[in-house]
């Protein structure tokens, strides 16, 4: 067994919550349940876990099988049915305890790689059917053979007030570390004073594997009394929101590298940490010397080590961080935040951010820039447009986008009425009116019109749209809702005959689809059964 990903790894804007399995790059490999019990939910998604399967078991856990090809036969039969009578491919359902028994280790469905831009493999995770925390499956011996030492890349340094300072810096500071044998780096003495703490970029690794895993657990001790510590046992969704506290979130959002801080923020409440008074934060004091210690272990209990000497000396800083410019939009993050500029208004509820700060808040050639991505967002917060200025058939054509990399546009959830256009983010950056005035397109279809596909496994056909994005499409054979799956990866449809056996003679396909702005288009052809 090799693992491609690990539970609790850091990924964008969430924890991990299970574990990937390699599939050799393949698909279709058999997926057997863990224990018997009773299938509790089906959920078939474009995005996310894209074909998804939770089991309930007796003892109190439910195991998720996520990213699969496809069910087995029974369960294939099972949501067919649902899907057709809510004529839909998206779906999520809610099986009696009765109508889906599953045994040990019986056959359950086969792996994929459904759920979006993603390679072939198997997630999956264990959680308490009462709570739905996610608990990490290496405690029920899910473990792969693993001698390897984590890897520790870097090492940042952080001032954490105005009158403290790392190597008379007081931004966050790169520190160089070396490494003297296997797993053991040190650094050259650190001169600081102050508030100060620290983070690391880390990964793990297993045997046979070259791909890059999450750690288990990251401890930091002060002339030898642990200050820090985190172990990734088990979390819930709620919480995992606070992984934007858990690293250094300017420098993922700006350099894409995630350095784990060894502090605690105050709003952060994950309970991953130990309750520690100290909760990370070290106080050097003038002429005082430190040696601070931070090991970093996977679940195999392999570990490495950064030892770090610190050496207390009060210097005023020479590098000082860069003040925020003040704005007439100031966020109390602990309250309400509502403002408005010409024909925006934007809200933010109360807790939406973890810090009080000013707002960059501008409007300039119809783009408007709501501050910068580096701040991380809690929660949604709700983005107006007044409208009124267009007329009826214009605003049809409207949508709200998210502008990034200055040339590529992502569709927001646009609510309309008469004069307002709105739409709930969780993103900060630029953002503007778009008009999308051309159709989806349908090309490629696999079969040419009066063919005959009697001894055909399934047909294909692409879908894609430019601008605001497909909102919904329906297939039909002979006047009659079809499923048509959508792999993303590639914007194509398949149809797969074994699902529903034809009968002889020709049959009409259509093929309807809408973009999110109600722009529509239309396919037609005809096939035959021989």
């Amino acid at each position: 067994m090799i693992i491609a990903g690990t539970f609790g790894e850091l990924r964008t804007d969430h924890f991990h919550s299970g574990i990937d399995l390699k599939t050799q790059q393949k698909e279709g490999l058999s997926v057997y349940a863990a224990a018997e019990g009773y299938v509790s939910r089906i959920k078939i998604s474009n995005w996310g876990y894209g074909k998804a399967l939770y089991i309930t078991h007796p003892n109190g856990y439910t195991t998720v099988y996520a990213h699969l090809k496809k069910f087995n036969k029974k369960i294939e039969a099972y949501i067919y049915k649902k899907q057709r009578e809510q004529e839909k491919y998206e779906i999520q359902v809610f099986p009696e305890k009765s109508e889906l028994i599953i045994s040990k280790n019986e056959p359950v469905a086969f792996s994929g790689s459904t759920g979006g831009f993603i390679k072939p493999h198997l997630h999956f995770e264990i959680r308490d059917t009462k709570t739905e925390e996610i608990i990490n499956p290496m405690h029920f011996g899910l473990l792969a053979e693993d001698a390897k030492k984590p890897k520790i890349l870097t090492l940042q340094a952080y001032a954490l007030n105005d009158s403290s300072h790392v190597k008379t810096s007081n931004i966050a500071l790169p520190i160089k570390l070396k490494e003297i044998e296997e797993g053991k780096y040190i650094t050259d003495q650190i001169e600081s004073y102050g508030v100060i703490g620290f983070g690391i970029d880390t990964h793990d690794q297993q045997n046979g594997a070259l791909n890059k895993n999450g750690v288990y657990k990251i401890e930091m001790s002060v002339n030898g009394k642990t200050i820090y510590e985190h172990q990734l046992e088990k979390f819930a969704f709620s919480e995992s929101k606070y992984i934007n506290l858990h690293i250094d979130y300017p420098n993922y959002a700006l350099k894409k590298r995630k350095y784990q801080k060894t502090f605690i923020h105050p709003e952060n409440k994950l309970g991953i940490y130990r309750s520690i008074k100290e909760k990370g934060y070290l106080q050097i004091k003038n002429n005082l010397d430190y040696q601070v210690i931070i090991k970093v272990s996977d679940f195999n209990k392999n570990t490495s080590t950064i030892t770090i000497p610190v050496k207390g000396v009060k210097k005023t800083p020479f590098i000082k961080s860069k003040k925020p410019e003040n704005t007439t939009y100031f966020i109390d993050y602990k309250k309400e935040n509502v403002f408005e500029r010409e024909y925006v208004k934007i809200s933010f509820p109360k807790n939406t951010f973890y810090d009080n700060f000013f707002l960059d808040f501008k409007i300039k050639d119809s783009i408007i820039t709501i501050h910068r991505p580096e701040i991380p967002l809690h929660k949604n917060y709700h983005l107006k447009f007044d409208v009124s200025k267009y007329s009826d058939i214009e605003k049809e054509k409207l949508f709200i986008a998210y502008m990034y990399k200055k040339k590529h546009l992502r569709y927001c959830k646009t609510i309309k009425t008469d004069s307002i256009f709105k739409t709930a983010v969780r993103t900060l950056g630029d953002f503007s009116l778009i008009s999308d005035n051309e159709a989806p397109v349908i090309s490629e279809c696999s079969f040419y019109s009066g063919q005959n596909l009697k001894n055909y496994r399934y047909f294909t056909i692409k879908l894609e749209d430019k601008l605001s994005g497909i909102k919904n499409y329906r297939a039909e054979i002979d006047g009659k809702w079809a499923l048509l799956e959508l792999d993303v990866k590639t914007n194509t449809l398949t149809y797969d005959f074994n699902r529903k056996k034809l009968d002889k003679g020709k049959h009409i396909f259509t093929l309807l689809a809408m973009d999110n702005v109600g722009n529509t288009c239309t396919f037609t052809s005809n096939f035959y059964i021989k």
